[in-house]
């Protein structure tokens, strides 16, 4: 704001001067053609070569500092695809995820068990989150495509992993599962096995149990590779449990949970 203020005058100033010393340098050459004298005319061939070296100098700054003035800001936005829009990675990016991140699976029963644990946490001395249903169902929004390839035995997906940042091998920087409360991306991160085109698959984020996001699509992204999920709510994080379930044909293969709290760091790397 106060930059903004600031520069018409500072453009003024120098536009002011840079008129001056232009006025000064047409004087100048109007008294060295009109004076009869040598020592006149040369004094007055001194005040202009000055005037006018005055007047570039003064150009140059004005036009320096609009152009610095006026230049576009940084865009500092992260900008992502969904796994939905994305094109599949490249072979070698592939194999670099797959040497340095473990895959795990989540059986249904052990997804159940840890969501419902970590919604008993009690969050900045409120009352703790309900507990998470037994059976997580698929919402009916997020189950409208009609698979045209059944689930293979060896189909998995790999263990979520949240961030605030993905490399470009699409893993996470810094994973986490507490984060504070607030206006920014939660990254998920995870493999997959033995997909195959025509599955459909879905995903469901829940705030505090109640589903708040999620999509639906049928796959066509090839059998294995990483990949990954993002959600940013309009009204923030707030207090609470937000988990994130990922179906394929109807079955849950994956899911985890992020505590947001707000006594919880940024940085911090829980």
């Amino acid at each position: 704001m106060i930059a903004e203020t600031i520069i018409p005058w500072v453009l003024g100033t120098f536009l002011t001067l840079t008129l001056i010393m232009l006025a000064g340098s047409v004087k100048s050459w109007r008294d060295m053609k009109r004076s009869p004298y040598f020592f006149l005319r040369r004094q007055a061939e001194k005040r202009l070569q000055t005037y006018s070296s005055a007047s570039l100098v003064l150009l140059f700054l004005s036009a320096a500092f609009a152009a610095y003035a006026w230049q576009s800001p940084t865009d500092t936005t992260y900008r992502s695809a969904l796994l939905a829009n994305a094109k599949p990675p490249k072979e070698e990016i592939i194999a670099l995820l797959r040497e340095e991140t473990a895959v795990s699976v989540l059986p249904a029963d052990e997804v159940m068990l840890s969501m419902s644990a970590t919604a008993a946490l009690q969050l900045d001395g409120g009352e703790a989150a309900p507990a998470a249903d037994a059976e997580p169902r698929l919402p009916a929004e997020y189950d409208r495509f009609e698979p045209t390839t059944d689930i293979l035995p060896d189909t998995a997906l790999g263990e979520i992993a949240f961030s605030l940042d993905i490399s470009d091998a699409y893993e996470a920087v810094k994973p986490a599962r507490i984060f504070p409360e607030g206006f920014y991306t939660l990254y998920a991160t995870f493999s997959y096995d033995d997909m195959a085109d025509g599955m459909a698959w879905a995903w469901v984020w829940r705030h505090n149990g109640k589903v708040v996001d999620g999509g639906n699509e049928l796959w066509a992204y090839g059998d294995d590779g990483p990949g990954y999920i993002f959600y940013g709510p309009e009204e923030g994080f707030q207090a609470g449990e937000y988990a994130l379930e990922v179906w394929v044909n109807g079955e849950l293969l994956t899911a985890a949970t992020a505590v947001m709290n707000s006594s919880a760091a940024l940085s911090a790397g829980n």
